[in-house]
């Protein structure tokens, strides 16, 4: 293996942790702002890119880590090693409700497909570099944009999907539609495109936004219920407008109480 072989343990239901377990030189690289916390004897270093042994002479990690740029995250990645003799314990967090799903590249042909800001942590080694779209309704209507995170080597990583998580299995030409938000990852085979929703009635009052993905098989796919941008979005819309005063819920009855209570902002 090139990667490090590393033991893990999951704790927790809504609020989750994973608990990696490092034999004597054994490392992991996490996104910066993940950690929680470690033994004694584990040291930390911030390095371009991910570290991987693709990575090849000064040229190799800028390139690495100009990627990451392009993916929407930091030039800089964190790797904890166990420099001690004996094994030590390092855990990370989820950033919101939802669950760590653990990817083990072996078993998906050493590549996997996911959200730019799915990826939590993963085994020394492994590759974490950017999947292109190469058709333009993906690129411009699927929510990500032309550019995904793509995952690859031999050794375990791990990912973050926001609410309940729901893995499904397609047989080869089985098709799923998703909303495009919802797409946690999926495996190398599994082929993405972007669909309109079609009627009017369904454009201007469906709600649901005009365009969905349509994932078809073969491959596993990863669907999350709580998109980071959908609880961001409630988040914001119930939040105090303006000097920490409520909005009200309804818009004219708010806007009738501050004209009573002399709060006049025209």
């Amino acid at each position: 293996m090139t990667a490090h072989e590393i033991d893990y343990h999951i704790y927790g239901e809504e609020m989750q942790y994973v608990e990696i377990e490092l034999d004597p030189q054994e490392a992991v690289v996490a996104e910066a702002g993940s950690f929680m916390m470690m033994d004694n004897g584990i040291s930390m270093d911030t390095i371009f890119g991910d570290g991987s042994n693709q990575e090849k002479g000064v040229l190799g990690k800028l390139f690495s880590a100009g990627k990451r740029l392009l993916t929407g995250e930091s030039l800089f990645m964190t790797v904890f090693l166990n420099a001690e003799t004996g094994k030590k314990k390092v855990s990370f967090a989820s950033p919101y409700p939802g669950k760590i799903v653990p990817i083990d590249l072996t078993h998906y042909g050493g590549k996997f497909v996911c959200q730019k800001d799915a990826f939590l942590c993963a085994a020394k080694g492994v590759s974490v570099g950017i999947e292109f779209s190469k058709r333009l309704g993906r690129g411009f209507f699927g929510g990500e944009g032309f550019i995904m995170q793509k995952l690859e080597g031999d050794g375990m990583a791990f990912v973050h999907a926001g609410g309940t998580m729901a893995r499904k299995e397609l047989a080869p030409g089985e098709v799923l539609k998703v909303d495009t938000g919802c797409i946690v990852g999926f495996t190398k085979d599994v082929d993405y495109n972007i669909e309109f929703v079609g009627g009017i009635k369904n454009t201007v009052f469906g709600g649901e936004g005009l365009f969905f993905a349509t994932l078809r098989g073969p491959g596993v796919v990863y669907i999350q219920s709580l998109p980071f941008s959908r609880l961001a979005g409630r988040v914001w819309a119930a939040a105090p407008q303006g000097g920490g005063k409520d909005k009200g819920e309804g818009s004219v009855l708010g806007g009738l109480g501050d004209m009573l209570s002399g709060d006049n902002r025209f």
